[in-house]
C-alpha cells in the first residue's frame, strides 16, 4: 500500500525512478525558466539568544531551508547570511538543546534585513533518547524502516547514507512509528554528490501516513575524478528534470507544455485512502478533464510574484520521463508491468499559496503531492537553487 507523507505541510506518495530505463529529455530549459527576473540578492543579518536568559547561542545553525546558504553564530550571537536570493524563503534556525524556529520570507527588495531569534530551551521527557555507539537488532530492524521511509526507495537511495544514525531513537507500537534525533542528521548521497545536514525535528508514521517536519541544508561534495563530476552533473539534472520546481518554472514562463507537461483536472477522489492510488487505479475510472495551465496562476502582490490556486485536483503527467520500473514494484503499483508517463497529482489543504519567480512558494509546505512526484523522498532532492 502506497502511504500519504506529510513533511510539515507537504504531503508526499512517492514513486521510483530507475536510471537505466528513463526517456530522460534533450530539451534544454527554456532561458525564462532558468531566470525568470534578475536575480537580486539580499544580506541576512541577526542575533540568535537563548530566550530565557538573553544570553547570546552561539554556534547556531542559521540557513536558508533545502538550500546551500547557510552559517553558524559567533561568540556574540550574530549571524550574517549574504547572496540570497529575492523571493520566497525559510529562514532557520537550530541549535542542539533549544526548539528550532523559522521565518517564512517574502523578500522584495534587494538590502539588508535584520531578523533576531530568541529561542525556547529544548526538555526531552526521562528516557525520550540516548545516543549509543551500539545498539540492539531491533534499534538496527527500525533504523533500516526509518531509511526506507525517509530517505526513500528508489536507485538514488541505495547510495544514500546516513553518517551518524547512533543519534536517532525510534519507538514502534501498534500503529505508529515514530523516530526523534538528538542532533542534526548527517546524511551523504553519493548519487548526487550532496552532504546534507537534515534538522529533523519529529517523524511519525501510521498505516496510512508518513509525517515528518524538518528542514535541509546542502553542501556539495567534492568529486573524485572527472567522471565522477559528470555522474553526478547528469544525475542532478535527471532528479530536477520532471520536478515540481521544473514545472513551476514552466507554468510560470508559460511553457509547461512546450517542457513536456500536461495538466488535467480531478474534481474530487473516490476512494477513502488517497495514498493507495496509483496511475491506473487513483480515481477509481473518474473523467478527467483537460486543465489550461495558465488558469492555474492568477497575478501576485508584486512583480514576480503569482498566486497558485485551483480547486479539487490537478493531475501533472510528465511526458519526457517514462515511470521507473522500480516504482512498477512500489505499493499499489504492484502487478503492473509496463512503465507509463510519470503521472502526479496535487491538491492544497491550505488554499491560495504565493509562488515566487524561483517557483518556491511562501508557504514551502501548501502543496499536497501524489503519485510519482511524491516518491522520490530525501536521495532525490537537490537544492533549491540548483538549475540544469
Amino acid at each position: 500500500m502506497n502511504v500519504h507523507v506529510t513533511s510539515r505541510f507537504r504531503t508526499f506518495l512517492h514513486a521510483v525512478l530507475c536510471p537505466g530505463l528513463l526517456l530522460v529529455t534533450v530539451m534544454a530549459l527554456h532561458p525564462a525558466l532558468a531566470k525568470a527576473q534578475p536575480n537580486s540578492q539580499v544580506i541576512l543579518q541577526g542575533r540568535v539568544t537563548d530566550a530565557a536568559t538573553a544570553e547570546p547561542l552561539a554556534g547556531a545553525h542559521v540557513f536558508i531551508a533545502e538550500s546551500m546558504i547557510g552559517t553558524t553564530t559567533d561568540g556574540e550571537g550574530r549571524y550574517e547570511l549574504r547572496g540570497v536570493p529575492t523571493g520566497a524563503n525559510r529562514l532557520y534556525v537550530s541549535i542542539i538543546g533549544f526548539e528550532p524556529d523559522f521565518r517564512d520570507l517574502m523578500l522584495r527588495a534587494s538590502r539588508v534585513y535584520v531578523f533576531d531569534f530568541a529561542l525556547e530551551e529544548r526538555v526531552f521527557e526521562a528516557g525520550e533518547i540516548v545516543i549509543e555507539a551500539e545498539r540492539d537488532d531491533k534499534w538496527l530492524d527500525r533504523l533500516r524502516k526509518f531509511e526506507r521511509m525517509f530517505i526513500g526507495e528508489t536507485p538514488n537511495a541505495e547510495s544514500t547514507s546516513i553518517v551518524n544514525p547512533e543519534v536517532l531513537d525510534f519507538e514502534d507500537k501498534r500503529g505508529s512509528f515514530t523516530a526523534i534525533a538528538a542532533e542534526p542528521l548527517i546524511i551523504e548521497n553519493t548519487a548526487l554528490g550532496y552532504r546534507i545536514q537534515y534538522f529533523l525535528k519529529d517523524f511519525e508514521s501510521t498505516p496510512t501516513r508518513i509525517r515528518y517536519d524538518g528542514e535541509p541544508l546542502f553542501e556539495e561534495m567534492k568529486p573524485e575524478s572527472a567522471a565522477q563530476a559528470a555522474e553526478w552533473s547528469a544525475r542532478r539534472r535527471e532528479a530536477f528534470i520532471g520536478s515540481f520546481r521544473h514545472f513551476a518554472l514552466a507554468l510560470i514562463a508559460g511553457r509547461s507544455e512546450a517542457q513536456g507537461f500536461k495538466t488535467y483536472s480531478r474534481p474530487s477522489v473516490t476512494t477513502t485512502n488517497p495514498g493507495t492510488f496509483d496511475s491506473g487505479r487513483a480515481f477509481n475510472g473518474q473523467q478527467r478533464f483537460p486543465l489550461d495551465p495558465a488558469s492555474l496562476l492568477a497575478p501576485g502582490e508584486s512583480e514576480g510574484e503569482h498566486i497558485l490556486d485551483f480547486k479539487g485536483y490537478v493531475e501533472i503527467v510528465y511526458m519526457g520521463e517514462k515511470e521507473d520500473p522500480a516504482f512498477l514494484q512500489w505499493g499499489a503499483n504492484r502487478g503492473r508491468m509496463t512503465p507509463g508517463y510519470q503521472t502526479s497529482w496535487i491538491t492544497m489543504e491550505r488554499g491560495p499559496t504565493v509562488l515566487d519567480y524561483k517557483g518556491d512558494t511562501l508557504d514551502p509546505y501548501g502543496i499536497t503531492f501524489m503519485g510519482y512526484l511524491a516518491w522520490e523522498r530525501v536521495a532525490n532532492e537537490v537544492p533549491k537553487e540548483y538549475r540544469p
